[in-house]
């Protein structure tokens, strides 16, 4: 079975939906939904000995707000807060697409930077959460709860995952990224040295 990526620059049926630029919230209901699912999990996560000692109980209650939140963000959050789709496929030969989506040209002002930090903010904070609770997990050897917490990681990283793909392109990987962001920082810095020395020099030839 191969794998590939596919990287689609759609308008997503080009929504009717129509942020005017004052508005620093434009859709406050997927907002909610994007954030309370995710908060939700890691306050059970965090209070659930409160309420409940019994481990399946909280296990099945975490398990469903993640799942509810991983479905939430994948499907309709991220298409209505940054413009941006990820999902998988199967042909009629049996080979797996990744599609990555990102909504281009005039369709991108149904989006607000105030929507795209709330979604991007989230996503990574929610995930230093779920590494930090499978650290704790780990060191005080309760694998039960490793367990959940490692199901925190593996479902809000791979949104994470797959938006960040949205973000910078299907055929790109993050690390290339890095790499070449390095490479021409490097790169400037030498060419502003070098640039900078035969200035000097020149001066110090004039009379």
């Amino acid at each position: 079975m191969s794998d590939d990526t596919e990287d689609i620059s759609l308008h997503f049926g080009d929504e009717n939906e129509q942020v005017t630029a004052k508005k620093n919230i434009g859709h406050p209901v997927a907002v909610f939904s994007h954030l309370v699912f995710r908060v939700l999990a890691i306050l059970t996560y965090l209070l659930c000995g409160l309420f409940s000692s019994g481990f399946i109980v909280n296990f099945v209650a975490i398990i469903v707000l993640l799942s509810l939140d991983f479905w939430t963000v994948k499907n309709i959050t991220g298409r209505l807060l940054v413009g941006l789709r990820w999902w998988n496929y199967v042909d009629e030969d049996g080979a797996s697409h990744w599609v990555f989506e990102s909504r281009k040209g005039a369709a991108q002002s149904v989006n607000t930077n105030g929507e795209s930090r709330v979604f991007w903010l989230s996503l990574v904070v929610a995930e230093v959460f779920w590494v930090v609770f499978v650290l704790a997990a780990l060191l005080t050897l309760s694998f039960k709860w490793l367990m959940v917490a490692g199901m925190g990681v593996v479902l809000n990283g791979a949104n994470l995952y797959g938006y960040v793909r949205c973000k910078i392109g299907a055929g790109k990987k993050v690390s290339s990224v890095a790499t070449n962001f390095l490479g021409q920082q490097v790169l400037g810095s030498m060419i502003s040295k070098l640039t900078s020395n035969s200035h000097q020099g020149s001066q110090k030839d004039q009379p």
